[in-house]
């Protein structure tokens, strides 16, 4: 993802950051505590823009969490930034 990412990249990059948050001890149930939404909600709202952000920021906010993402996933810290940008941004 260097220089850029498309949209279809960054609404995988943040469905596979809230694969990454589920299967992670505590941190879906952080998540929703943060954002007050239960799990109905995060599924119903998982294709939606505006939550794909705040999930991606989310993780962005959470440096341990990133690490272990990015470390997991081989996916640079930049590019979850980068997606954040393109998916608030259109």
């Amino acid at each position: 993802m260097r220089g850029g990412v498309n949209i279809d990249q960054a609404q995988t990059l943040a469905l596979n950051v809230l694969a990454f948050l589920a299967s992670s001890s505590g941190a879906l149930e952080r998540l929703m505590e943060q954002s007050g939404l239960d799990l109905v909600t995060l599924r119903d709202r998982a294709a939606d823009a505006d939550f794909q952000v705040a999930i991606l920021d989310f993780l962005l906010a959470n440096e341990e969490l990133l690490v272990d993402f990015c470390q997991t996933t081989r996916t640079e810290p930049r590019a979850v930034r980068l997606a954040a940008h393109r998916l608030s941004h259109g």
